[in-house]
């Protein structure tokens, strides 16, 4: 009987042990998950709206916090780089103007206005209507073209008329 009373204690005491043991199991792993997305998200909601501007240079075309290349080490460092910079208190404008310094006019979303790019904000309209009036212009002119004289407006000469009948009839006898 003591013996029982003894196991049912031992089990009682790891029953109690076990709730505690599982909470800090479970602790841990959403610690260790928040730590290991930590490393991708953005410290600030400001330090997010400037990497939405900036382009990943590992040559994915996606935007700085949408970069999905698995072990990227690029979006990694331009990241803990832009967050840096935001921590620091940098104005949106000078971070901006570093990383173009650093990696070049392609690393920001939207290209200068200005120069030859320029050309990227002004062919996707002019394009278009330059097609377009092209093609009006060219149905234009093939109307004008396309206009048949009607049946009984022939327009030839009455002698060189009379000479291609001499000729039909001198083939046709022969």
């Amino acid at each position: 009987m003591a013996a029982e009373i003894e196991l049912s204690a031992r089990g009682t005491r790891r029953k109690k042990l076990a709730l505690p043991c599982f909470r800090l199991a479970v602790l841990l792993l959403v610690s260790l998950a928040l730590l290991v997305t930590g490393v991708r998200a953005q410290s600030s909601f400001r330090a997010k709206a400037i990497g939405q501007r900036l382009m990943c240079v590992c040559g994915c075309n996606q935007v700085l916090t949408a970069c999905n290349h698995v072990g990227c080490s690029y979006s990694h460092a331009m990241l803990k780089e832009l967050d840096e910079r935001v921590a620091r208190g940098e104005s949106d404008d000078l971070i901006l103007q570093d990383f173009v310094q650093e990696y070049g006019p392609t690393v920001l979303v939207d290209p200068p206005k200005r120069g030859f790019t320029s050309l990227v904000w002004i062919a996707p309209i002019v394009a278009p209507l330059l097609a377009f009036f092209l093609i009006w212009e060219l149905a234009r002119r093939w109307r004008q073209r396309g206009t048949l004289a009607a049946a009984g407006e022939a327009k030839i000469s009455p002698g060189l008329l009379a000479r291609a009948r001499q000729e039909f009839d001198k083939e046709s006898h022969e």
